[in-house]
């Protein structure tokens, strides 16, 4: 292949991949502004409107190793669209149905479909690169990560003020049918020999004992958690604790993004020089830090409210800042200390980080009161932080902080 080819190649996989993440995150940001008026359509409590975004997160967890194997064995192409498919069809569906048992089912069908979608974007990012290089492009796609998290939040702000909500399910609806329709201009590496199950387990198991492997996916799902919990519950803090008006809150998105931008930014220019270790340790101190001063700002009694929306909205955009930095040196770190069956590792790391993602959002859905949930996000900030510094200091004789090179193949095989 040659140099422009590859060029070209490495283009639309990465478009395509930024695409399908952005895609799945702004299936829950889109919806958020929109999150009491949907309690107040549904009859809902807090606690069943805040289940939707919980059902959808545990939607995209639980199939995710299955989304893998699926990629590994039937080759990228024919899940993806499968994922696609149940992704376009579920958020269609939502916007004809009026109960809460259809929303919760079909708001977990859709998670289902992104979650497929999501993984096997980073699998394809994967399959063309390693190590420092993979943390760098990973950091690209915390740029759909971040466009989907501003943007989404800011244009769900104004569906909720000039029309309804069902209108960001018909959104989400198109962007996953131009996704389907881009998955033909990429080639994917091939499918590999068909696994057993109890090979499929085997494997699964040998990664997962690896500290190398465990350790930094389990840190990156700790501060994914970390921002599905203020995800879930800042739309009632904001809208009913400080009284913003639903176009208010949407816009508070592009700050949002903005500081997840700057830490997207921060791991592009700084990952080669630094390596990904130090960058992962860094967004650790930095969530737990901000989960600390959470804690004290819902504890001081007669606080003035314009004073205490400053400073929750200034600690959410730290906390932003520190997730982006951690995530994707943590993913790049544990993927890359497998050298065979990428795939595998990236659905199973996955799986780890939208499990404990789900189980924060769970436990969010019964959180109303903010010193509990700040408590919450203070642990799990914290827990990121222990992990990756055990994982560091693990890796410390043999990891040296310089850039590893790119670890691009020469040709990618089309997928049949």
């Amino acid at each position: 292949m040659t140099d422009a080819r590859e060029k070209a190649v490495s283009r639309r996989t990465m478009t395509l991949s930024c695409l399908l993440v952005f895609m799945a995150q702004m299936a829950t940001t889109i919806y958020l502004p929109s999150l009491p008026i949907v309690a107040h359509d549904f009859g809902m409590s807090r606690h069943y409107a805040a289940l939707s975004i919980s059902v959808f997160v545990i939607g995209a967890a639980a199939p995710v190793v299955l989304w893998g194997v699926a990629a590994d064995r039937y080759g990228r192409r024919g899940p993806l669209l499968a994922s696609l498919a149940l992704f376009v069809v579920s958020s269609a569906l939502i916007t004809l149905f009026r109960s809460t048992e259809a929303l919760l089912v079909l708001r977990a069908l859709q998670g289902i479909g992104a979650g497929g979608a999501a993984i096997i974007a980073r699998i394809l990012v994967r399959d063309r690169w390693s190590g420092d290089e993979l943390a760098r492009r990973l950091s690209v796609l915390s740029i759909a990560f971040i466009t989907a998290m501003g943007g989404g939040q800011f244009i769900g702000g104004l569906i909720g003020r000039y029309s309804h909500w069902e209108t960001g399910f018909v959104v989400l609806a198109v962007v996953g049918a131009v996704a389907a329709a881009l998955t033909f201009t990429v080639p994917f590496a091939s499918s590999r020999a068909v696994q057993p199950p109890s090979e499929v387990l085997r494997i699964c198991l040998g990664i997962s004992r690896q500290p190398r492997f465990l350790l930094p996916a389990l840190a990156g799902g700790a501060g994914f958690a970390t921002i599905v919990l203020l995800q879930e519950v800042s739309p009632f803090v904001f809208q009913q604790h400080f009284g913003l008006a639903t176009e208010q809150y949407g816009s508070l998105g592009l700050l949002l993004g903005a500081a997840y931008f700057a830490g997207a930014m921060t791991v592009n220019r700084l990952v080669a020089k630094e390596g990904s270790g130090r960058l992962m340790t860094a967004g650790s101190i930095v969530m737990t830090a901000s989960g600390v001063l959470m804690i004290a700002l819902w504890s001081v009694p007669g606080l003035p409210d314009g004073g205490a929306l400053v400073a929750f909205v200034a600690l959410y955009c730290v906390t932003t800042f520190g997730q982006s930095v951690l995530f994707p040196n943590s993913m790049a770190t544990a993927v890359s200390s497998r050298q065979s069956h990428g795939a595998y590792a990236v659905s199973l790391c996955g799986f780890l980080q939208q499990s404990m993602a789900g189980l924060a959002a769970a436990t969010a859905a019964l959180l109303q009161a903010d010193l509990a949930w700040a408590t919450v996000a203070a642990g799990l900030g914290a827990a990121a932080w222990l992990m990756t510094r055990i994982a560091v200091r693990a890796a410390a004789p043999t990891d040296a902080p310089s850039a590893a090179p790119s670890a691009v193949p020469s040709a990618v095989q089309k997928d049949h």
